[in-house]
Formats: C-alpha cells, sequence, structure tokens
C-alpha cells in the first residue's frame, strides 16, 4: 500500500511540472534523474531522499516550501 503523503508529494511535482510545460523526460534529464524513478515519485512508489528533494525544487524554480505548502 503507497503512502498517501508520498502519493500527495508526486501529485504535486507532477502538476508543478506539467504548469512548467515539461515532459517527465525532459525534466527528469534536467534535474538528472533518471525518467523512470521520476516517474515512481510521480506516482508516489519512492520515498525520495532530501537531496531529491532539492533537485526536483531547483528543476522546478521553486522554494521545496512551495512544494510542501501545497500539501496542506
Amino acid at each position: 500500500m503507497k503512502d498517501k503523503r508520498l502519493v500527495a508529494f508526486g501529485k504535486i511535482i507532477r502538476e508543478m511540472r506539467k504548469e512548467k510545460d515539461l515532459s517527465q523526460e525532459a525534466f527528469a534529464d534536467l534535474v538528472g534523474i533518471d525518467r523512470s524513478y521520476m516517474g515512481c515519485i510521480e506516482r508516489g512508489e519512492k520515498n525520495v531522499t532530501l537531496t531529491k528533494v532539492y533537485q526536483i525544487c531547483e528543476g522546478l524554480s521553486v522554494d521545496p516550501t512551495e512544494v510542501f505548502v501545497r500539501l496542506k
């Protein structure tokens, strides 16, 4: 069973990526994460490290707090 917090985090990342009009593959390349791993993150299947959170947020040009505020 997936952790609902990871699923919510992944959904927000997907929404923010799409707001930037980036494909999953292009975004994964931009932030240096394998595309399949990025898919797992967006589906809430992986518990990402803080380092990955920062990589993703830098790629989205947002502060990590912007992501976590959207979780509420």
